[in-house]
Formats: C-alpha cells, sequence, structure tokens
C-alpha cells in the first residue's frame, strides 16, 4: 500500500461558496518509492517555473483566483496512491489511458507572496468520463491504472506539480480538473481548471457562473507541447492566488 503526506486540519473556507466540508483524513507515512516519485515530479515544477511570474498576473495586477462548487465526486474514500502522479498508480504495470499532462504553478497570496505549507489536491474523471467515485455509475468502465485523485505539498518557493491526464468532456461539462488548497491556519480554497479554446467552454454553465471576465480567464490554462518533460507529453500552468 502507498500512502501520501497528511493534509492539515482545514479551517474555514476563504470564500462562502457552495462546497462540502469534508475533513481529510491523515494517512500513513510515505514509502521511500513515492517520496523519490513526488520529488521528482516537484523538481520539474520547480525547474520550469518563471520566478515572479505568475498566470494571474498577466494583465498586471494578481486576481484572486474564484472559488467553484466542489461537485459531487470528492472522494468518499481515498485512494492507496494519491501521490501527485496521477497515470501511475502503485503496484499497477499499466499506465492510464490518454496524454500525460503536466500541470505546473504557484500558490501566493494576494500581495504574491508564497504561501508556506500550502496543500493542493486534484480529482478529474479518466478518459472515458468517468469518475473513481460510487455516484458515478460508470464504474465498470474506469480506467483503473488511473489513480483519479492526488494531492502534494508545495516547495520553499510555492511551486507544485501533477502529472495526470488531459481532461475530457462528459455529458454536461467540458473538461475541467477540480482543484482544493489548503491554507495552514488561513482556510481553503475549492476551484476548477480549465483547458483553452474547448468548445464546450463557451456553454459550460459552472465555468460561465463567473461573471467577471478576468476572474473566469484565470482559470483556463493554455497546454502546450512538453518534448523537454516526456514524449508525447503536454504541460500547463495554473498559479492560484489566494485572498489572504
Amino acid at each position: 500500500m502507498i500512502g501520501a503526506p497528511a493534509l492539515p486540519p482545514l479551517d474555514r473556507p476563504m470564500h462562502s461558496y457552495n462546497e462540502r466540508s469534508d475533513r481529510v483524513e491523515p494517512s500513513t507515512a510515505m514509502s521511500a518509492k513515492v517520496l523519490a516519485r513526488r520529488d521528482l515530479i516537484v523538481g520539474i515544477g520547480a525547474a520550469l517555473a518563471l520566478p515572479g511570474v505568475s498566470t494571474a498576473r498577466a494583465a498586471g495586477a494578481l486576481i484572486i483566483t474564484p472559488g467553484q462548487t466542489e461537485g459531487p465526486f470528492y472522494p468518499v474514500a481515498f485512494p492507496a496512491d494519491m501521490d501527485a502522479d496521477l497515470v501511475r498508480v502503485g503496484g499497477q504495470k499499466a499506465q492510464a489511458i490518454g496524454r500525460v499532462t503536466h500541470i505546473l504553478g504557484r500558490i501566493l497570496d494576494k500581495h504574491g507572496a508564497v504561501v508556506p505549507g500550502a496543500m493542493i489536491e486534484i480529482w478529474q474523471c479518466d478518459a472515458n468520463g468517468i469518475y473513481n467515485h460510487p455516484g458515478d455509475s460508470g464504474q465498470k468502465r474506469r480506467d483503473a491504472a488511473f489513480q483519479g485523485y492526488g494531492r502534494t505539498q508545495v516547495d520553499v518557493r510555492g511551486n507544485y506539480a501533477f502529472r495526470t491526464i488531459r481532461p475530457v468532456a462528459y455529458p454536461g461539462r467540458t473538461p475541467h480538473i477540480h482543484v482544493k488548497v489548503h491554507a495552514p491556519g488561513t482556510g481553503r480554497l475549492t476551484t476548477q481548471l480549465y483547458i483553452a479554446d474547448e468548445p464546450q467552454n463557451a456553454t459550460d454553465g459552472v465555468l460561465n457562473a463567473i461573471r467577471d471576465r478576468r476572474a473566469r480567464e484565470s482559470l483556463i490554462v493554455r497546454l502546450d507541447d512538453a518534448p523537454n518533460l516526456e514524449a508525447g507529453a503536454l504541460k500547463g500552468t495554473f498559479d492560484i492566488v489566494l485572498n489572504v
């Protein structure tokens, strides 16, 4: 069984959006193998991050990352393997179906300073549009080689990195990745990450519930080819600015 670092206790939400107040349960200590995987992924993020440059700063002033609904598929039980590499499940030889995508970024406060000790979770459906959740009726079609959920902690420069698959659309939703950030002693932010140039972005009800254009666009990430990371992979930068 492969564990992951325990998240800190959850404090109050940073925004009064519709999100559940689930408490994240502690897990077992990480094995040496998982530490190596996690260090590799975080190292990639640190190497590619541009110091002082944030997607959220593109137009000048920092844009506070807007909160969004958690949705119905936040895990009811965490997988044994829940590190930052969602493409490989511990103990399995198979790799997840889908195009490998590296999501990199920083977690900052509204002044642009690093939020020390911040933890970040992501979860998403597999390449078949199925979540690893009993409430999703498509479990028989779920890709068992896709972890579906991961978590990590920022490094000293506020960088984080995940290795996952490019999200796919399913009925009623444009491609997206769910994100939850825990800031020790401050609170949490739940939001979603979207992919640039997806036709369904224009009609997605959750995305377009954000009326402010700049705030809405701060959740949309452009993916580029990343041959320097691994053959055929994509990468995107998603900086998160907390209202603290």
